[in-house]
């Protein structure tokens, strides 16, 4: 078998410019429509960006300080929503870029909500379970100030997960003096979770690939799918992909990846991860790395792990007909005008990956209504609004000759713009 590598962390440099490339897309964007200098000054700045150096108790007594951040971009369209992530690579511009982009993608697919993000720079896997509460709620606590039910309610993204969801409901339900369950989204069921929630990214990310194949001639049940990440977005993908019919011949995380061109047993592959935390030295596959898995022979590529994967270096060799986005900001934008020059059909992050905050919209609404729905309702109502919001994009891409991400920003730009003039500068 081959030596498998780490899959490549973003480095200080790369990541310091992701905001500068958030605000790229929006002009590249903004050209194409022809918007004025004002509204690109205001919707290229984000609204509020809190800094917080807080302290958490470890278990051996010791203290030591962590360093987060709550970014909201834009309020125009309503409640700014967005995850939270605990990751060592964590900085202000990458969660200000992420919190522009949770702006597009909840106007794309028509939701009333502006974008946030949050995160904190950690690792969280050197952590304790007890260590992860302390830090968890003394962040919520120094975030508390910006958020609640109807002003900014977070989520779960990398490293962060419905037990996280819970304290942070908890501790913000402690400082209001009474449950809050509206105040956060991604929680388990049993505290006012939504069914569907957790397979929400993977799932709609799939019913856009189902758009998108018929809009190519693709036939997904004979054809052949690469995910990069398999973390719940990519297995999620991976396995409803299987369900197509599609061959599924490798994934991968952050150790590394696994590669069989017969096809991979999917539910195998799980209980190797779950035995040993990687999917790397699965014995019915070759290790590969993540840069070798994402120039494979395929059909359909998912990356579903961090930013910056797909750039100009690797896009000339990339051989998937069709990317699908999983992940936030995966492709560069100069590995954009590559793709599109090569015939490669892109389905940006800011559509590709919406099934996420659309489930957690669901999700809050729910919540403020006191009133679950069904597993079956909550999916049906996922996929028409996936297909609703691929058909308006590709219709957008279609009427003004580009790519995909441009026409999906082209539309989110225009609602979010058209609802800042509306709303007017006050005072």
């Amino acid at each position: 078998m081959t030596q498998h590598a780490q899959l490549p962390e973003l480095s200080p440099s790369t990541d310091s410019n992701l905001f500068a490339v958030a605000v790229e897309q929006l002009d590249i964007a903004a050209n194409v429509i022809g918007l004025d200098d004002d509204m690109r000054r205001i919707l290229s700045h984000c609204q509020r960006e809190l800094t917080v150096n807080f302290p958490v108790e470890m278990d051996d007594g010791s203290v030591q300080v962590f360093t987060g951040y709550r970014v909201q971009h834009n309020a125009s369209p309503g409640p700014t929503k967005g995850g939270i992530r605990y990751h060592e690579s964590v900085d202000l511009s990458e969660i200000k870029a992420l919190a522009m982009w949770m702006t597009w993608k909840c106007a794309v697919v028509g939701l009333p909500f502006g974008g946030a993000k949050g995160g904190v720079t950690v690792n969280p896997k050197q952590l304790s379970g007890n260590e992860l509460q302390n830090l968890t709620r003394r962040f919520t606590t120094d975030i508390s100030l910006l958020i609640g039910p109807h002003k900014d309610i977070p989520a779960p993204d990398v490293n962060t997960n419905s037990q996280i969801m819970a304290w942070v409901m908890d501790t913000y339900s402690m400082h209001v003096g009474y449950a809050a369950p509206a105040v956060v989204t991604g929680k388990p069921l049993v505290l006012g979770g939504s069914e569907g929630r957790t397979e929400a990214t993977g799932r709609g990310c799939v019913f856009v690939i189902e758009a998108a194949a018929r809009k190519l001639d693709l036939n997904l049940a004979d054809s052949v799918t690469v995910v990069e990440g398999f973390g719940n977005a990519g297995s999620i993908s991976a396995e409803l992909m299987a369900e197509l019919g599609s061959r599924v011949v490798a994934v991968s995380d952050s150790r590394g990846g696994i590669y069989n061109p017969a096809g991979l047993d999917l539910a195998a592959v799980e209980a190797h991860k779950a035995r040993t935390g990687s999917v790397v030295e699965f014995a019915e596959a070759d290790n590969i790395s993540n840069a070798e898995l994402l120039t494979l022979p395929c059909d359909v590529l998912i990356p579903a792990a961090m930013e910056h994967q797909i750039t100009a270096e690797n896009a000339p060799c990339i051989k998937a007909r069709l990317i699908a986005e999983a992940a936030n900001g995966p492709t560069t934008p100069e590995a954009d005008a590559i793709l599109y020059d090569r015939g490669v059909f892109v389905l940006p992050d800011i559509l590709a990956n919406a099934g996420g905050v659309t489930v957690s919209y669901f999700e809050w609404v729910q919540a403020l209504q006191a009133f679950p729905w069904t597993l079956i309702e909550v999916n049906q109502r996922l996929h028409k609004i996936m297909d609703h919001s691929f058909d308006a994009v590709y219709g957008t891409a279609e009427r003004y000759g580009i790519h995909m991400r441009t026409a999906a920003l082209v539309r989110a730009i225009e609602r979010v713009a058209e609802l800042t003039r509306l709303r007017g500068i006050y005072p």
